[in-house]
C-alpha cells in the first residue's frame, strides 16, 4: 500500500529526502542517520505525518536477523488527532502488519 520515491540526494545518505504515499496519505521524510546495514533513521516533514523513524537491523546469527521500525508521531489537531487516531489506529495496524509480512516473505524468497 505503500510507495517511496527518492526526491533529492540518492535515498542511501544522510541529507536525501523521500516521499511516500500510503492510501493517499503523503510522507515526507528526510535520512537522519544512515549506518548501513544496521540502522536508518528519519525526520518525517510533512504537514500529517511528523516525527522520528527509527529503522535497525539486527544479527540473530549468520542466516537470520530481526528488524525493528519505530516511530514517534507527532499527531497533528491536538485532541481531534488524538481521537481520530484511536478510530483509524485499528486499520493501520492491520495494514502495517500486512505489509510486514509481505516484506518478510520478499526477504526469504529466493
Amino acid at each position: 500500500g505503500t510507495t517511496v520515491r527518492v526526491i533529492a540526494g540518492d535515498g542511501r545518505s544522510v541529507g536525501s529526502r523521500l516521499t511516500a504515499r500510503t492510501y493517499g496519505v503523503k510522507d515526507t521524510m528526510t535520512i537522519t542517520v544512515w549506518d548501513p546495514p544496521r540502522r536508518c533513521e528519519v525526520s518525517h516533514t510533512g504537514r500529517v505525518v511528523r516525527g522520528v523513524g527509527v529503522f535497525e537491523v539486527a544479527a540473530r546469527g549468520a542466516d537470520a536477523a530481526t528488524f525493528h521500525w519505530a516511530e514517534r508521531l507527532d499527531l497533528p489537531f491536538g485532541p481531534l488527532g488524538r481521537f481520530g487516531w484511536m478510530l483509524v489506529r485499528p486499520g493501520f495496524r492491520a495494514g502495517l502488519r500486512v505489509s510486514l509480512r509481505r516484506l518478510a516473505r520478499s526477504l526469504t524468497a529466493g
